[in-house]
């Protein structure tokens, strides 16, 4: 493995994570994706294209330190103390009216899509210094653009763009490139996940947060249904994310999906904060409001 690039990749069991691993494997590179359990280790391992380096299950939680700090050393131990890339894929989604999300709920949202990105970073940094590697962070078109409902995943999508233009600063002095990955809508399991976790939210909010919500919560149903069924497929963000690694001067943000490059365009160039609200607004059918 000494002459091959080796590339750790944060929630790599399904969806875009998966279809990076798969990717990179694929380019020859010798990849290591991280999962929560055994099973998914398997089933990770299992998915390695044939005649390709293959992928390394490693597990580990980007909410525990120690978990980080051991995984970070069992990659070491295989990548000779050398690793091209780190890929934070790792993310939740959580979907509820601000007013009524419960805190710990949000403190696990920034726990997983900001704090675990940092872990994660200080863990491996030490490996990507000597090469000097890249680090891709996977954020969203949501990094940029507020949409209702969300609240807790905008949030921790908004800090994680932040976090990463300072990361970028700091990196130039060790030579280290940090690119942002800000996909629209991606077909993954990610939107049941999310419809799931938001179910049992919703199940303890008042009547009054369901009757002032009702047709916010609905269009937010709809879109996550549509979402998971109609949205880009994940090999685009595997695209961007391998151009992110072996390009020689990559970008610092690349938007994946027709839905994100348009709502980043009209975000960035045509319209001011209160223009993109009425739009959006009346995108969802609430232009009443």
């Amino acid at each position: 493995m000494a002459n091959t690039r080796s590339v750790l990749i944060t929630g790599a069991s399904s969806g875009i994570g998966r279809a990076i691993a798969i990717d990179l494997a694929a380019a020859g590179m010798q990849v290591f994706g991280t999962v929560r359990s055994k099973e998914d280790g398997l089933t990770l391992a299992q998915a390695s294209p044939a005649g390709a380096h293959g992928i390394i299950p490693v597990e580990m939680d980007v909410c525990d330190m120690e978990s980080v700090r051991a995984a970070a050393a069992t990659v070491a131990e295989q990548c000779n103390h050398r690793l091209w890339g780190l890929v934070n894929n790792a993310g939740i989604s959580v979907a509820s009216p601000l007013e009524y999300l419960p805190i710990e709920a949000f403190e696990e949202q920034m726990d997983v899509n900001v704090t675990g990105v940092l872990r994660c970073v200080q863990a491996f940094l030490p490996l990507l210094k000597p090469t000097p590697g890249r680090i891709v962070n996977i954020s969203s078109m949501s990094g940029r653009i507020g949409f209702p409902m969300v609240g807790a995943y905008i949030a921790s999508k908004h800090a994680l763009e932040g976090l990463s233009d300072s990361l970028r600063l700091e990196m130039k002095v060790f030579g280290i490139e940090v690119s942002v990955i800000q996909p629209g809508s991606i077909e993954t399991p990610i939107w049941q996940r999310s419809q799931a976790r938001a179910a049992k939210l919703m199940a303890t909010m008042p009547a009054d947060g369901h009757r002032d919500y009702k047709a916010m919560l609905q269009e937010a149903q709809n879109s996550a249904e549509s979402g998971g069924s109609g949205g880009t497929q994940p090999q685009a963000c595997a695209d961007v994310v391998r151009h992110a690694l072996t390009a020689k001067r990559p970008r610092t943000r690349y938007p994946v999906g027709q839905d994100a490059k348009r709502a980043l365009f009209f975000k960035r160039w045509l319209f001011s904060d209160r223009r993109l609200d009425k739009v959006m607004l009346r995108s969802m059918g609430l232009s009443s409001l």
